[in-house]
């Protein structure tokens, strides 16, 4: 018998997809006007994403510790985190091969004419290096990467935290009692939050669709078939293949359960917002907490399937536009590039572009060929971050998976 609790969740999902619909026709309506979509309904989004984003912090950073201290082992966590960056950087690897095979089958830059118009006027953004990536994880302030909602020195402050408490023993016990009342309180302020979720939805989608006209996409159309029927594809495929095989769960009721995390998403394009709808959907699955409050905000920051996929097939698309052919190598280049460019990207809207900032230099293409997808980001970046969450849910199901069986095996 279904609990209330399970209904309600059930029933947010058809709100949120309801809400989705509702937005593409009002967004459809409003193409003619779209300043009404972004002066009226674009801060109904707003205000929700602020929301979403004020609990992701606190959220993140209490969980993590309250998982790090739950384990009472140092050499556990440095488990989960093995499996978990190995999963991501197999699975991103995998993703931007996808991505380049595709574009290439089927000539995603064909019959598009480039208009020398669109070139002018763009400046390249300046990648870090590698070294500045490492270094930049670690913070000299504990209370700025809060703050800025910089993901991975929020996870680094909670790890060593975490670790403090263990290591104090007793005396740290009071300290594990208070994380852990925060935690919980954290949880709560997300799920009333959450409730909010369709509002959210509709007034994020309704001014993209509506900014986002017919004569900006058609263009455009063959690039965006590809990315999203290549993400589609890898979710299938390679989520599918790994629930089913090392996490033991029916693909079926992965993405039954996943479907709220993902529909938001898609409406947000920002890994970090959907953090919460991805704590509640793992759950679901099984995940135990300990496992997804690590897992899960690492893979908002590192893991980037989506983004990788939109790498692979933008690469070849301004490749093919400017009348390049690139060489085997040069898409191993990319592969590599991409995968570890993947690491360190925040999970907001828009930072795909650096990316592929660096895969392109990497392979000696023009940087100007980003100005002809920059006018259709918005919608590639809804279908790469639904990739990407879902990526993450993934993985946290089967690091879960690998530690019952580890456990048991000890046990």
């Amino acid at each position: 018998m279904k609990t209330t609790g399970e209904k309600r969740k059930v029933s947010l999902t058809v709100w949120i997809f309801i809400a989705l619909i509702l937005g593409v026709i009002a967004g459809i309506l409003l193409q003619g006007s779209p300043k009404i979509a972004e002066t009226y309904i674009a801060p109904l989004g707003t205000i929700f994403l602020n929301l979403v984003k004020m609990v992701v912090v606190p959220v993140v950073l209490f969980s993590i510790m309250q998982g790090v201290i739950s384990l009472q082992d140092i050499r556990k966590v440095g488990s989960i985190g093995g499996k978990t960056v190995a999963f991501y950087i197999c699975t991103t690897a995998f993703a931007v091969t996808l991505g380049l095979v595709f574009a290439n089958m089927l000539n995603v830059g064909s019959g598009y004419k480039l208009d020398s118009g669109m070139l002018e006027g763009f400046e390249a953004v300046e990648s870090p290096s590698f070294i500045d990536t490492i270094v930049n994880i670690f913070p000299s302030k504990a209370v700025q990467p809060l703050a800025d909602a910089t993901m991975l020195q929020i996870i680094v402050i909670a790890l060593f935290f975490g670790f403090g408490v263990i290591i104090a023993g007793e005396k740290g016990k009071l300290a594990g009692s208070v994380i852990e009342s925060f935690s919980e309180v954290s949880i709560k302020v997300m799920g009333i939050i959450i409730k909010f979720s369709p509002i959210g939805v509709f007034g994020l989608i309704t001014p993209v669709i509506a900014t986002n006209g017919v004569s900006v996409l058609l263009p455009l159309l063959k690039l965006i078939g590809v990315a999203y029927l290549v993400s589609i594809i890898h979710m299938v495929v390679v989520y599918s293949s790994a629930v089913k095989a090392i996490g033991k769960i029916s693909p079926i009721r992965f993405f039954k359960e996943m479907s709220e995390a993902m529909l938001f998403a898609f409406s947000s394009a920002s890994s970090v917002g959907t953090l919460p709808f991805n704590m509640e959907c793992t759950k679901r699955l099984g995940v135990k907490k300990e496992v997804s409050s690590f897992v899960l905000p690492l893979g908002a920051t590192i893991n980037m399937d989506g983004t990788a996929i939109y790498q692979g097939v933008c690469v070849v698309f301004i490749a093919q536009i400017f009348g390049m052919d690139l060489t085997m190598s040069q898409q191993l280049t990319v592969i590599l590039t991409a995968t570890l460019a993947s690491i360190g990207t925040a999970g907001v809207p828009g930072s795909g572009v650096i990316m592929l900032s660096m895969v392109l230099q990497s392979v000696g293409l023009p940087l100007e060929g980003i100005a002809l997808v920059a006018g259709i980001d918005r919608i590639l970046d809804m279908a790469r971050t639904t990739v990407n969450i879902t990526g993450d849910a993934a993985c946290s199901v089967c690091v879960n998976a690998m530690e019952l069986k580890k456990e048991q095996q000890a046990g």
